[in-house]
């Protein structure tokens, strides 16, 4: 199912989404693409680990759109190693992020520091900003394995390896994209 959210409705919804503390970004300068991001030290272990694109059983494209995902579901085996070539096709900025539920509920609040400090806009991630915040505040661009944050027309890459079972969301949390259902669901294959 996807939902149609017109550009001005994305700006609106980014521009109001609720303050929160936190800090979260990343960058796809020239290379075309992004790195994962993340001052946070988030405990993503329940949901996985950084893989080897060597031992990936296969690769996965995804596409992000204004405001959904393609494909919408994506099946894993216990403990599969995936390499996920990542494009957004969209004209927002979007993010692939590997979690769990609790894990997105946390983050959307670093997400929205960056929005409040002009660090991410709807379309762009503007650098000037993020060196700005860094100066300012002591955080800044960063990196993070199980997520990559992309500007329109850009490409990224995770490989990851999951765990054996568990619960895990594949979202966007740019904010209003995950409540507006920015979110793939992800179930294990049933193992005998």
């Amino acid at each position: 199912m996807s939902t149609s959210i017109s550009r001005a409705t994305m700006v609106a919804l980014l521009a109001s989404a609720a303050a929160a503390t936190g800090v979260y970004a990343q960058s796809s300068h020239g290379s075309g693409h992004g790195s994962g991001h993340g001052d946070h030290k988030m405990d993503h272990s329940a949901f996985g680990m950084p893989g080897k694109a060597s031992e990936a059983s296969r690769t996965v494209e995804i596409t992000m759109r204004d405001n959904y995902f393609e494909p919408e579901e994506i099946e894993i085996s216990n403990g599969e190693t995936i390499r996920f070539v990542i494009r957004n096709a969209g004209d927002l900025v979007h993010e692939f992020n590997i979690g769990d539920a609790a894990y997105h509920e946390e983050h959307g609040p670093m997400m929205q520091m960056l929005v409040d400090h002009g660090v991410l806009e709807a379309d762009k991630i503007n650098h000037d900003a993020a060196k700005h915040m860094q100066a300012s505040m002591g955080h800044g661009m960063h990196s993070e394995a199980n997520a990559v944050l992309l500007e329109p027309g850009q490409i990224g890459e995770i490989v990851w390896t999951f765990p054996d079972g568990g619960e895990i969301e594949i979202a966007c949390n740019v904010p209003g994209h995950y409540d507006g259902g920015m979110v793939i669901e992800a179930p294990f294959k049933a193992t005998h």
